[in-house]
């Protein structure tokens, strides 16, 4: 089968969750499949990265886009034009007809069996009109992330902004889902909010992979029974969130608990907001970007994953169980994950809860240790990439052409 895979970006640095799921799951699909990666370029990613690119891909197609710097001058003026359009503005600054052009460009050439949209946003730019099979990878429920973001919000200008771009998203996915011929989300759950929520009847699921041979304890790290890790990419809003409800709410609740704890916050570009935790707290640390994450989760005697935002499925959560750390999570943080409250993590939605749950694991090694070895034996016997690509692929296989094409005016 030769795969056409859409995406807005190159995949390295493989620092974040969407790209450590494609980057994985392409390099399991290309053993037996031919992959054709189309991306949009704008010059971000790592100076190698179109070379390393031949990691996952047996081609490689950029075209060259211009993006807004977050908080640029540029990205605020966005920001405030968007407010004219029916567009999600996560959508509308991925438009690029260059894309579109290099869609026809590729398929013109007769040879491709499945066109396959990796997330919502590169769909902008999908042609409603193709004769070929398409495919919608949903990473997450798209506006799901946004309806949480506006329940958080408790400033009367943020709650209206996020309740706009929630229903704006709502109805664009909805309509996205509909046109593709086949949408794969990455949890059962995921998949049945496209089918009742959306009317997509024939979407479907793949699980969470994880890459047991990498993630494995080396034995040579010393482990800090009073130390708790957090990792993921602070540019994305929900770990922004979730780690500083951490540190507002939990970590004093934790430290009255168990003095002396400490938190490390490990991830890509913490904004100011994060930063000024360790500024105020000398028992938060932030490393920005490291070379390797698991140095930092083996030492560390638990895994915090406060999320109140999100979708989809957390890849961290699988990491550090193939690790052996005892994970602490909220029920956003694992939802969708095939995991059982008190055997292979602890779940727990308020403050105190969350505290007592860590609390409890820090104080009786015991206890953390067979959760942690209970969840390791998991993951590791039932979710390889090799496992959830072939899942992957049976789903990419025949399958009607694409739903009834949309105008351009109808995607505005």
């Amino acid at each position: 089968m030769h795969i056409l895979w859409l995406k807005t970006e190159l995949l390295h640095p493989v620092d974040k969750g969407g790209r450590i799921r494609t980057y994985q799951m392409l390099r399991a699909l290309r053993k037996q499949h031919r992959v054709t990666y189309l991306t949009l370029e704008d010059g971000s990613a790592a100076p190698d990265a179109r070379q390393l690119a031949a990691e996952y891909a047996d081609e490689v197609i950029c075209v060259p886009f211009s993006s807004a710097p977050k908080r640029s001058g540029r990205f605020w003026w966005e920001l405030v034009s968007n407010l004219a359009s029916r567009l999600p503005y996560a959508v509308a600054k991925y438009r690029s007809p260059a894309m579109t052009q290099a869609i026809h460009h590729v398929l013109a050439r007769g040879d491709v069996d499945v066109v396959v949209c990796d997330f919502l946003a590169p769909s902008l730019n999908v042609p409603g009109d193709l004769a070929v099979p398409t495919v919608l990878f949903q990473h997450n429920v798209e506006a799901m992330i946004w309806r949480r973001h506006f329940e958080v919000r408790t400033n009367p200008l943020a709650r209206w902004y996020f309740r706009q771009q929630w229903r704006r998203m709502e109805r664009f996915e909805e309509q996205e889902c509909r046109r593709f011929g086949r949408v794969i989300a990455v949890s059962a759950e995921d998949a049945a909010v496209i089918r009742e929520q959306y009317g997509v009847p024939t979407a479907a699921d793949v699980p969470t992979g994880v890459d047991t041979q990498y993630f494995t304890p080396s034995g040579t790290v010393p482990q800090d029974a009073a130390e708790l890790v957090f990792t993921g990419s602070m540019d994305w809003l929900p770990n922004e969130d979730g780690i500083r409800w951490f540190a507002d709410e939990i970590l004093p609740r934790v430290r009255a608990l168990v003095p002396g704890v400490t938190v490390t916050i490990v991830g890509r570009h913490p904004p100011e907001s994060v930063l000024a935790l360790a500024a105020r707290d000398p028992s938060v640390r932030v490393t920005g970007t490291v070379p390797d994450v698991r140095p930092y989760v083996e030492r560390a005697a638990a895994f915090v994953v406060p999320l109140r935002i999100g979708g989809g499925t957390r890849l961290k959560i699988f990491e550090a169980m193939a690790m052996e750390r005892p994970v602490i999570s909220t029920t956003v943080g694992a939802e969708g994950l095939p995991l059982r409250d008190g055997v292979h993590l602890l779940l727990a939605d308020t403050p105190d809860g969350f505290a007592q749950a860590t609390a409890a694991l820090l104080s009786d090694a015991g206890r953390a240790r067979a959760i942690a070895q209970a969840a390791a034996g998991l993951v590791r016997s039932s979710y390889s990439w090799d496992r959830v690509a072939d899942r992957f692929s049976e789903l990419c296989g025949p399958m009607h052409v694409s739903a009834p094409s949309l105008s351009t005016a109808d995607r505005e």
